[in-house]
Order: C-alpha cells, then sequence, then structure tokens
C-alpha cells in the first residue's frame, strides 16, 4: 500500500521520533508497514525514507541505494531500527533533495564514511557500514528522526525563499 508522504511544513517532521520497543518488530502490522515504506519509497522514487516521513514518530528507516551490476543498478533493500552512529570519518559535499522538501536540493557537507548499529528487520542487532551515498543517506535519515530537515542546512535567506514558496504554492507537490 503506498503512504503519504509528509512534506514541509507539516509540524511533525520537527518532531524528534522515539525508539522502537523490540516487541514491536516481529509484529504483522510493523512488517507490514516495512513493506509499504519500502513501496511507497520506490515510487517517490527515492533513495530512503524515514518513519517520521510517513507520520510514524519512531526511529526505524527504510533504504535502497542499490548496487551496481554492469549497466544496471540492482536492488539492496535495507531497514535499520534505532541507529546509532558507532563512527563517522571523512569528509563529502553532497547535493542532497528529499522527499519531504519537494523541489529543493541543497550541497550538504556530510561524513563520507559511517558506521551504523542497530536492528534488522528481524530485530536483530547489525552494523552497517556505508560510504558515499550510503553514508550520506543514512545521515540524512536519522537527521529526520532527529527532527532535522536538509531545509535547515541552507542559509537564513534561502530558507526564507523556499519558505515564501512554499506558503505562496509554487512548489510541485508530487
Amino acid at each position: 500500500m503506498m503512504l503519504d508522504i509528509l512534506k514541509y511544513p507539516d509540524k511533525r517532521l520537527r518532531e524528534r521520533s522515539a525508539p522502537v520497543k523490540p516487541e514491536e518488530i516481529n509484529s504483522v502490522a510493523f512488517q507490514r508497514l516495512l513493506d509499504d515504506m519500502f513501496a511507497t519509497m520506490y515510487a517517490a522514487p527515492g533513495v530512503g525514507l524515514a518513519a517520521v516521513q510517513v507520520g510514524v514518530l519512531q526511529r526505524f528507516m527504510v533504504l535502497d541505494v542499490g548496487i551496481p551490476e554492469g549497466e544496471l543498478i540492482k536492488r539492496d533493500p535495507k531497514v535499520l531500527i534505532n541507529p546509532e552512529f558507532v563512527s563517522k570519518e571523512g569528509e563529502v559535499v553532497w547535493e542532497e533533495g528529499c522527499l519531504s522538501c519537494p523541489d529543493l536540493t541543497v550541497p550538504v557537507k556530510r561524513a563520507q564514511r559511517v558506521v551504523v548499529k542497530g536492528l534488522d528487520r528481524e530485530g536483530k542487532p547489525y552494523e552497517l557500514t556505508g560510504e558515499d551515498l550510503l553514508a550520506v543517506a543514512l545521515q540524512h535519515e536519522v537527521d529526520h528522526m532527529d527532527g532535522i530537515l536538509i531545509l535547515d542546512k541552507l542559509s537564513r535567506l534561502k530558507q526564507d525563499l523556499y519558505k515564501d514558496k512554499v506558503k505562496k504554492g509554487q512548489v510541485v507537490v508530487r
């Protein structure tokens, strides 16, 4: 089932998400929500989606930056529940877009390589190492869980310009 993606200025996007309780993970409803989030992310299209973006204020995400296989990109879906950064290193500036901030791309300075620990789809502990796009996506989605948007990475003037466009209905909401 396709889910509605919250768009700025929805106030829920500014909320800090709560941890997922381990007993919730194997419920039918939670697993269905993960499937629905993947379907929504792929259709958008995007490479990551935090639960808060679909109105669920809990600390989990789905992501898929793909694996290059010759000319094709093979799907590589990942679920990360209650993520915590173990390490961050290097630096990269990435032009980021966001499903919750339509028609906005922002150059954001991020760690080039991250190690994140959390729980997988079955609730088992695991560590995920990401570089470049995967590292950026992980940091972007954790920002969502902390109520931070790419809009916040802009200068005050550029934030105001975007906010004015949203108010005037000039932002294309897909």
